[in-house]
């Protein structure tokens, strides 16, 4: 596999400037107790990326113990039921946990340990980065809270029940909506009062500074490895990827490498994929690039879903992992500077999606990754029938029987 080679502080194509903003989005918006806990991790990252013990330590475990390079899969049956030229299936449902959440987990809990903290917390949704924090926490001795919404606890009990079997206690957070935006309130709110002796192991690519860019760094193995597979396959050309959107980790590690490798001219179109839930005029969705506007949360600047006040609004998607009321900073600069485009998905459009890729490859993709799945009819219908489209698969959907089921996708 290609080795995780961190990129310095100044490396990137648009990575923040040096109070954590990219244009005009990121920050840090915290507490002041906050403060010097943050430029206590950005100081520990940095040396850690100047490090390059650490960069073997982590390739060894994505190599040895979640089982990288995930494969990059030609899916022709469903380019044929598409009306594609060829679909490529990059493959981070087989990563160990079922998904790309771990890539990161194992990035920041490499540094928690280096940093001395004996103790990590999560938030999760659709619950993947939580198992993943667990997994993480259990391989390397380390106490785990994960915080979750209780209709999240509920949608997704079997992840609940892996979290616990690993160790880790889980937290229910009933307030509010009691999804993914409520649990990262509360496990803000626990962290402040715990600075000392626990590291927040933060699952997208939001919170505040340095969390976007760190969090995307540790998921950009996604995209180099693509790249990578794109050459070894000999595959001419590739006219689109897509991968979808909720805070937006599995995106920004698929799209980095392509924005700050690939030339201009020969770049795919990159997309991503964001909850439409019941159609962006009913109220009930997650399209905060769609139908947002700049504001704060959780510490950042953003695309957000609020009212007139600056208050969030309840976010809505089938799935778990993509209601949350905003986006990470990064993509609110890429859709600004259209270096990135952004669809709006439906939930019914997801569940037939995941219902497609299910019958005709025999992959059963997780819900948020049916998001990007169900853009393959619209792409060949404005790019043709012999255009190649890569979707970032990433993460299986084992845990979303009880979803869709509910909505209605029966066997016959």
């Amino acid at each position: 596999m290609p080795e995780v080679l961190l990129p310095s502080a100044d490396d990137a194509y648009a990575s923040p400037d040096a109070q954590g903003f990219f244009g005009p989005y990121g920050g840090t918006f915290v507490p002041e107790t906050v403060m010097p806990v943050l430029a206590e991790l950005e100081a520990a990252y940095r040396t850690a990326q100047a490090d390059p013990t650490f960069a073997e330590e982590l390739n060894l475990l994505l190599a040895d113990y979640v089982g990288r390079p995930s494969p990059l899969y030609r899916a022709d049956r469903l380019a044929e039921a598409t009306g594609l030229g060829a679909v490529y299936l990059k493959r981070e449902d087989l990563n160990h946990t079922g998904a790309h959440k771990i890539n990161n987990t194992l990035g920041q809990c490499l540094l928690a340990k280096r940093m001395g903290k004996h103790r990590v917390i999560a938030e999760t949704g659709a619950g993947q980065h939580g198992v993943a924090t667990a997994t993480t926490a259990a391989l390397m001795g380390l106490e785990c809270a994960v915080f979750m919404g209780t209709e999240d606890i509920r949608r997704q009990s079997l992840n609940v029940y892996k979290m616990r079997l690993l160790g880790a206690e889980v937290v229910p957070v009933d307030e509010g909506s009691g999804t993914l935006a409520d649990a990262v309130t509360a496990a803000l709110r626990h962290w402040v009062e715990r600075v000392e002796d626990t590291f927040y192991v933060i699952g997208s690519v939001v919170g505040p500074h340095p969390y976007p860019a760190m969090v995307r760094d540790f998921q950009a193995v996604i995209g180099t490895e693509t790249i990578a597979q794109i050459a070894e396959k000999a595959i001419p050309r590739v006219d689109a990827v897509i991968a979808c959107v909720g805070g937006g980790s599995n995106a920004a590690g698929m799209f980095y490498p392509f924005l700050h490798e690939v030339p201009a001219e020969k770049r795919p179109l990159l997309i991503g994929a964001e909850a439409a839930g019941l159609g962006l005029e009913s109220g009930k969705h997650g399209a905060a690039l769609t139908k947002g506007s700049p504001g704060v949360l959780h510490g950042f600047y953003s695309y957000v879903l609020q009212d007139d006040a600056g208050n969030p609004l309840e976010a809505y998607s089938i799935s778990a992992g993509l209601d949350y009321p905003g986006v990470g900073p990064e993509h609110s600069f890429l859709k600004d500077e259209g270096l990135v485009r952004y669809d709006a998905v439906t939930d019914q459009e997801a569940v037939d999606a995941f219902a497609l890729c299910t019958r005709t490859e025999g992959i059963i993709p997780a819900i948020e990754s049916s998001h990007a799945l169900a853009l393959l009819p619209r792409l060949a219908a404005e790019l043709g029938p012999d255009a190649v489209v890569i979707v970032n698969v990433s993460g299986r959907g084992d845990k979303d029987m009880d979803i869709v089921r509910e909505a209605g996708l029966g066997v016959e």
